[in-house]
């Protein structure tokens, strides 16, 4: 069951939050975490009350962007309308942010914010996948966020096989946090118990059926989230959360259990990139031409290093092809349109070269 709630401490609530109240001068208002998000109602709560509430009409006429609503993690600053209603009038500056772009779409979509540890889940069977990993923990160190790994599912496997995709991680992540669960076995469980800290805030990520869900109901001790059986002939979870919600494990951990997403966009995540490939970027000061593309160039020490065999090929190649997507998604609408153009005049071209060709040699 969820832990008691006494002070706003064990929602999370520390100095940085109350440093950045004090400033807006809203001491009229109180402050509640936002636990679970729904469309255009959010659920919220501090350490006595817990309500349904709407953004301000004045805030949501302000509002520019997607990143200007609330998200589940945040602190808010709110009045009550009645015993069950709230009114949300303003978000308290984030201390960290969850954020991706939806496959083949501009806009930004806030996964969380406000936590400490991304707990990237995938199972041993059809899920695993090392560049997806190192997607989801780009985008959690571009967003301050500290990234873990859970290997669930490990009974599906032999310790032979399980041996072999620990020894795949280590030498793609090198020392990242990492622990192996089962929820048929319960192996694993009193190890993430344990590494889950009381007034953190962990996030869990990952596709849909890797058993997300069904990992935040051992910890709770209680069957609170709604999950099905593995389907049959496809040997993957149902996954039915369809809301990001927050909940409180019974040692204080603060977990949020989010919709499984099988692809995540790279936004303006260059930095993120940068810190978490630190063995790349850190090769790349060496290169020979200061706009080195670590593709083609002579005097690369990225393609030495990779040469020499001191690179994995894989993490070089996924390294390459997030910095190309969040690159892209950097440049302006205009850029953007340009180089679409671009590519339609030369996809034009080469049909017309391909008929004339047609026309030349076969007559037609």
């Amino acid at each position: 069951m969820e832990a008691e709630i006494k002070t706003n401490e064990d929602l999370g609530y520390d100095a940085f939050f109350e440093s950045n109240r004090q400033p807006l001068s809203l001491d009229d208002f109180v402050v509640a975490r936002v636990v679970a998000e729904y469309r255009g109602v959010y659920k919220v709560r501090n350490f006595n009350h817990v309500y349904l509430a709407r953004v301000t009409g004045k805030r949501m006429f302000e509002a520019k962007e997607r990143e200007d609503y609330p998200a589940v993690g945040d602190w808010v600053l709110i009045s009550e309308a009645d015993k069950e209603n709230a009114v949300i009038h303003d978000i308290l500056p984030r201390k960290t942010a969850l954020k991706r772009k939806a496959i083949g779409k501009d806009d930004i979509q806030i996964i969380a914010t406000n936590i400490d540890t991304a707990l990237i889940i995938e199972s041993v069977d059809r899920d695993f996948n090392l560049n997806r990993l190192e997607r989801y923990s780009a985008l959690a160190k571009d967003g301050g966020i500290k990234p873990a790994i859970i290997l669930n599912k490990v009974d599906l496997i032999s310790s032979a096989e399980l041996k072999l995709k620990q020894d795949q991680i280590k030498n793609r992540f090198g020392e990242v946090d990492l622990i192996l669960t089962s929820n048929v076995t319960s192996e694993g469980l009193a190890e993430l118990r344990q590494y889950i800290q009381k007034g953190q805030t962990y996030c869990f990520l990952g596709s849909s059926g890797v058993g997300k869900s069904s990992l935040i109901n051992n910890l709770l001790g209680k069957d609170i989230i709604k999950t099905e059986d593995i389907g049959i002939g496809t040997n993957r979870g149902k996954h039915v959360t369809t809301n990001r919600v927050m909940y409180f494990l019974p040692n204080g951990g603060i977990v949020i259990d989010n919709p499984g997403m099988r692809e995540v966009g790279m936004v303006d995540s260059e930095e993120g990139i940068d810190d978490f490939f630190s063995e790349i970027t850190g090769l790349t000061t060496r290169c020979k031409y200061t706009d080195c593309t670590h593709i083609h160039e002579p005097g690369c020490a990225v393609l030495a290093a990779l040469t020499a065999g001191q690179l994995d090929a894989g993490k070089y190649n996924n390294y390459l092809n997030l910095k190309k997507e969040a690159g892209y998604y950097e440049m302006t609408e205009l850029e953007k349109r340009e180089k679409d153009q671009q590519f339609g005049k030369f996809i034009k071209k080469a049909k017309k070269d391909l008929e004339d060709y047609g026309h030349k040699n076969f007559g037609r």
